[in-house]
């Protein structure tokens, strides 16, 4: 899809072919097409079904909003999850004494700039290419943000943040390769970003969850966030004492650090796999603390504790045997307990678990967890019942 068949679409004649469209998904592609060419030229034919498509994968991330919005398919990709960028909007607005006026230097289709908008601020954007800046905008207007949000086509690294109360950053993590892991190959680039920051008065930068520590600027707060058990991102606040933040959605909790360091001891009754975000954020002693737990391993993150308690920071599981790996002996147990249904997990294993689970060869009507690991450096097996 171009920036004309994009045009199009707002027009009312493609906004009719964007509800015949949304009426075809799910249908036949050839037949949708075919069905559509009756009406329409091909060009507007393929943007009406493409658009159409990419709303109904968006409702995952946008709900219902997804139904009115408009997406590029690197764009939905990329974009924030609604929850997630409605935190991002509250904390900000908590630590700024007001409404700012924000810059979100690289807007994407707008998933961040509507929930400030929403919040209450006011949002000037910019993005480099063409379609994605019509499609933020279009996305302003059919959620009826269109008077609080201005977005530009625009080099982030031109943004004077200076300018604004509040610098938003969402460098592109995308390569012509796909999806990059190294902050250098952002767009813009890490160094760009870091002068961004430094000219800021308050700022916020969106970054990928395994953000190596060292890339994080000195005094900025690192906080991770999870929906609903998996990390989704983490953001980096500057000017807040070099704090580490975990954060849990829907539920809104938050765990931040203290400094407490887990003990390591034996097994006890229950196991607890911490959240990934608690373990992005190094503060497994803290999860610890909560469960009044300690460590199998001292470089492992599972926690062991005699007693069960109830928290929103771990997934807990009751231990029924502890027993060094062997393929041989497990198969015998799983098979003497009837155990025909397993779920797999694996910390510091090598361990191929769908080669495992294949020459496991289960059988029976009941179910079990099976946990991969090592306990001071041996590899071991942990048979234990889900709850």
């Amino acid at each position: 899809m171009d920036l004309d068949a994009f045009t199009d679409l707002l027009t009312p004649r493609g906004g009719r072919a964007l509800a015949e469209a949304g009426e075809l998904t799910g249908a036949d592609p050839v037949a949708a097409a075919t069905t559509l060419r009756k009406t329409y030229d091909a060009a507007l034919t393929s943007a009406a079904l493409t658009q159409a498509a990419l709303r109904e994968r968006a409702r995952a991330k946008f709900g219902q909003d997804a139904g009115v919005m408009y997406f590029t398919p690197h764009g939905l990709e990329q974009s924030t999850r609604t929850e997630v960028a409605e935190h991002r909007a509250r904390r900000l607005l908590s630590l700024y004494d007001g409404t700012p006026h924000v810059m979100d230097a690289c807007c994407g289709i707008g998933g961040d700039l509507l929930a400030l908008a929403r919040a209450g601020c006011a949002v000037t954007a910019v993005d480099t290419d063409p379609l994605t800046v019509a499609v933020a905008r279009a996305n302003a207007e059919a959620l009826g943000l269109g008077d609080r949000v201005t977005v530009n086509a625009g080099d982030a690294a031109e943004v004077k943040p200076e300018a604004y109360d509040v610098l938003f950053a969402d460098p592109a993590r995308r390569t012509g390769r796909g999806r990059t892991f190294d902050p250098m190959a952002y767009s813009p680039p890490w160094p760009v970003v870091l002068g961004l920051l430094s000219r800021a008065g308050l700022a916020c930068l969106k970054v990928a969850p395994g953000l190596p520590y060292e890339f994080i600027p000195e005094g900025a707060e690192a906080e991770w966030v999870s929906y609903k058990g998996e990390v989704k991102e983490a953001t980096l606040w500057s000017g807040q004492n070099g704090d580490r933040r975990a954060t849990l959605l829907p539920g809104g909790h938050t765990l931040t650090a203290t400094g407490v360091q887990a003990p390591v001891g034996p097994a006890g009754r229950y196991l607890y796999e911490p959240d990934g975000a608690a373990i992005r954020a190094h503060l497994v002693g803290e999860v610890a603390e909560l469960v009044g737990g300690r460590l199998l391993d001292p470089m492992i993150a599972y926690i062991t504790a005699d007693e069960a308690t109830d928290t929103p920071w771990a997934a807990r599981y009751e231990i029924e045997d502890i027993l060094p790996f062997s393929l041989k002996r497990l198969r015998a147990i799983l098979r003497e307990r009837q155990i025909g249904n397993v779920t797999i997990k694996k910390r510091a294993s090598a361990i191929d678990i769908e080669r495992l689970r294949a020459d496991l060869r289960l059988s029976g009507p009941n179910k079990a967890v099976i946990v991969l690991t090592r306990i001071l450096d041996k590899p071991s097996v942990l048979l234990c019942k889900p709850l």
